[in-house]
């Protein structure tokens, strides 16, 4: 399916429900299957959580994730201890090209049987479930911070837990927090202690038996986009959100403040609203080595305001469902605006007036189609592949007709 935008005006104010957080459905399913008793409300309705939840409760040989990232760093370390177990983990031709040897170095170290089955390196694996009686675990603290939740999840259901030692400066901090919290949420205790995290071993019963998944505050960065690029006083309201929350993209509420966005905390929701124009005059220079899921939607947001911006802290973009800074520099320099990469950056220095009627590729990338949607309030153009948005929001094209967007489907 292919997306047309029509130049579109969004409602002065209008509300939207978000699902379950991705990040945190997909933590709470594995701990759900390691503690059986454990009840879960508002999960996720993306792919990702769907598939998860499916392989989880699968029991086929073969266990195929599609494109599924998290699931298969979560599932390689949950079918490493399952007793009896011997599968297949793979999935689809992109997944085959993204790196798993840390993880997999990690719980064989461990104590884990894994095998490649095709390339050293990368997926598909063939798993064998065990006992892992080793606890101690070093990484580079730049490494993916799934690699390092996969490991956490299961380290209480390791007979002597698990120690993670990580060596240098630890990036995505909040994703390793977020994992921490939900599993002191049932009970288990932890510790993180300058460079090293501790998770203890247990096996009794669970202090908290049902959780609620806060929504996705990844999805809301669309919605942030959106009230960035729409006249003053727009407001659209998004649940069910917390001030407090254990997403490292909440900090969304603070970023968004430098494009004249102002974020109100109700009960169970946030308002987003247009306060004041954004200075075309300034800089965007953000670092998001925390929060490097709303890189592309910042990118576009500056993209449509015409403001330059400097974004560092991307290194993990380049293993994500595709190279995350080649794919923006391609498609926002189609609407006529020089990109200039790094391994690690992205800067925008030179704005021009957009170029209407362009198509955006979106490699099998949800991100891709959803950061790029708000620019229909400036131009009309298109964006192919567009039901790719189903891995982490189903609902994203429906919920963008609702506020005023004009689509049609190619």
């Amino acid at each position: 399916m292919n997306a047309i935008l029509e130049k579109s005006q969004v409602a002065k104010e209008s509300s939207v429900k978000i699902t379950g957080s991705k990040s945190e459905s997909n933590r709470l399913l594995l701990l759900q299957a390691l503690y059986p008793e454990l009840q879960i409300e508002n999960v996720s309705n993306s792919d990702d959580s769907n598939l998860m939840q499916k392989a989880l409760n699968k029991q086929s040989k073969i266990v195929d994730i599609h494109h599924a990232g998290t699931a298969m760093r979560f599932l390689t370390a949950y079918f490493s201890l399952k007793e009896g177990s011997e599968v297949l983990l793979t999935g689809s031709h992109r997944m085959k090209e993204r790196p798993i040897s840390i993880l997999v170095n990690a719980l064989r170290d461990l104590g884990a049987d894994i095998k490649y089955d095709e390339n050293e390196g990368f997926p598909p694996l063939r798993i064998k479930g065990g006992n892992l009686s080793e606890n101690k675990v070093i990484l580079a603290a730049n490494v993916s911070s799934q690699y390092i939740s996969a490991l956490l999840l299961i380290g209480a259901r390791l007979e002597n837990g698990i120690e993670i030692t990580l060596e240098g400066k630890i990036t995505s901090v909040p994703y390793i927090k977020m994992t921490l919290s939900l599993l002191n949420e049932i009970g288990v205790e932890t510790s993180f202690i300058n460079n090293t995290i501790t998770v203890k071993p247990f096996s009794g019963s669970l202090k908290t038996k049902q959780l609620v998944v806060e929504s996705d505050w990844s999805s809301a960065s669309y919605f942030y986009s959106i009230v960035a690029l729409s006249e003053v006083g727009t407001q659209i309201t998004l649940s069910a959100y917390k001030e407090h929350s254990l997403q490292g993209d909440s900090v969304l509420a603070k970023l968004y403040n430098s494009f004249g966005v102002t974020t109100i905390f109700g009960e169970h929701n946030i308002i987003i609203k247009k306060t004041s124009d954004t200075n075309l005059e300034s800089v965007i220079d953000f670092d998001l080595s925390n929060a490097p899921d709303i890189a592309q939607t910042i990118a576009v947001t500056c993209l449509g305001l015409g403001v330059q911006c400097h974004l560092t802290g991307l290194h993990t973009l380049k293993i994500k469902e595709t190279d995350r800074l080649v794919a923006l520099k391609n498609e926002i320099e189609k609407f006529g605006t020089r990109v200039h990469i790094t391994e690690d950056s992205l800067t925008i220095s030179d704005v021009f007036d957009l170029k209407s009627n362009v198509a955006v590729d979106t490699y099998h990338d949800h991100r891709m189609a959803m950061a790029f949607a708000p620019l229909a309030l400036k131009i009309a153009f298109k964006i192919n592949e567009a039901d790719v948005v189903s891995k982490s929001y189903p609902d994203f094209w429906n919920d963008l007709k609702k506020i005023g967007f004009s689509i049609r489907v190619d």
